[in-house]
């Protein structure tokens, strides 16, 4: 077992976690003390921290404000828990949406991934460095999109043929301004998050 204390986040990695163990502790987590990823024996629990939790909570209003304002279908699936057995793999993310399936998903209250798609669109804050090479295992649940934010830039992929190709301009939200938002989560600890979010939505209209 190994710690990795940091003021934003906090992992600790077990090895050797039997697939049975994961889903027993997933099922005992709903307290939400921490996020855990799994990856075919691999377990790693992140506490994040106010700087992590300020970063996703902001990225999530600006996703969810350009949807609104934009008139898009979205359902968000927040920090939902998605597995695969088949894989061995799972994890919670700090959010995930449902943007192109999210018709599908209406009325779901349980998701299987199995019978359901994966999230069309998942967020990571990842202020410290996870021990999972998380990329691979999203391409291995078929992720469409990840977008990542390391607490300096916002990265943006998409999935091709596996892995994930660098990316401008978002494919499952096409028109989200990318770089307003970089330049805004730059600001998150001088201006208050409703300033920010009003800044975010006054300058949707003037984004082409």
């Amino acid at each position: 077992m190994s710690t990795v204390p940091a003021s934003s986040e906090q992992r600790v990695v077990l090895r050797s976690v039997s697939w049975e163990t994961y889903l027993a502790l997933t099922e005992e987590s709903e307290s939400g003390s921490g996020r855990m990823t799994y990856d075919q024996g691999v377990l790693e629990i992140m506490s994040p921290g106010m700087p992590h939790e300020i970063a996703k909570r902001l990225i999530g209003r600006m996703i969810e404000t350009f949807t609104l304002y934009r008139g898009i279908e979205i359902r968000s699936s927040s920090s939902t828990t998605f597995k695969r057995s088949e894989l061995q793999r799972g994890f919670e993310a700090d959010e995930s949406y449902y943007i192109q399936h999210a018709f599908e998903l209406r009325g779901i209250g349980e998701i299987d991934l199995s019978i359901h798609p994966p999230p069309d669109l998942v967020l990571e804050i990842d202020m410290t460095n996870s021990s999972i090479r998380k990329k691979e295992l999203f391409a291995a649940m078929k992720i469409p999109e990840v977008w990542r934010y390391d607490g300096a830039s916002l990265w943006m992929g998409s999935l091709y043929q596996g892995d994930y190709q660098d990316l401008k301009q978002s494919l499952v939200l096409p028109g989200f301004p990318r770089e307003l938002a970089a330049k805004l989560l730059v600001r998150q600890f001088e201006e208050n998050e409703t300033a920010l979010i009003r800044a975010f939505l006054d300058s949707l209209s003037t984004c082409t």
